[in-house]
């Protein structure tokens, strides 16, 4: 079973910039959706970001677009966010998420339930 495991998040000041990682043990990511996802407390999981690693295509929430970008190793072992100009309201648990039935949908960042394997998350945290 797939096991996701995320790392780099951390406290910036606003504008500032952090690049999360996201890595599948055991295995690579081959044709799958890979997405970001982040949960502020007190709010509903919001999706960020997602990539399907088998053509590179590329979906981003409104909020993030212009400052959010996501990308993938060529080994297509580790998918990134990379996230500029950081804003407090991007302060979260930021979570990454696979479905390893195919490339991503448009609306996959509109419904976590499509993906079946979860990390554990990691806090980012913006100050002002």
């Amino acid at each position: 079973q797939a096991q996701l495991v995320e790392s780099g998040g951390g406290s910036v000041q606003a504008g500032g910039s952090l690049r999360l990682s996201c890595s599948a043990s055991r295995f690579t990511f081959g044709s799958a959706c890979i997405g970001w996802f982040r949960q502020a407390p007190g709010k509903e999981r919001e999706g960020v970001a997602a990539t399907s690693t088998g053509d590179g295509s590329t979906y981003f929430a409104d909020s993030v677009k212009g400052r959010f970008t996501i990308s993938q190793d060529n080994a297509k072992i580790t998918v990134y966010l990379q996230m500029n100009s950081l804003k407090p309201e991007d302060t979260a648990k930021y979570y990454c998420a696979a479905d390893f039935r195919g490339r991503c949908l448009s609306w996959y960042l509109n419904s976590p339930a499509e993906f079946d394997y979860w990390g554990q998350g990691t806090q980012v945290t913006v100050s002002s």
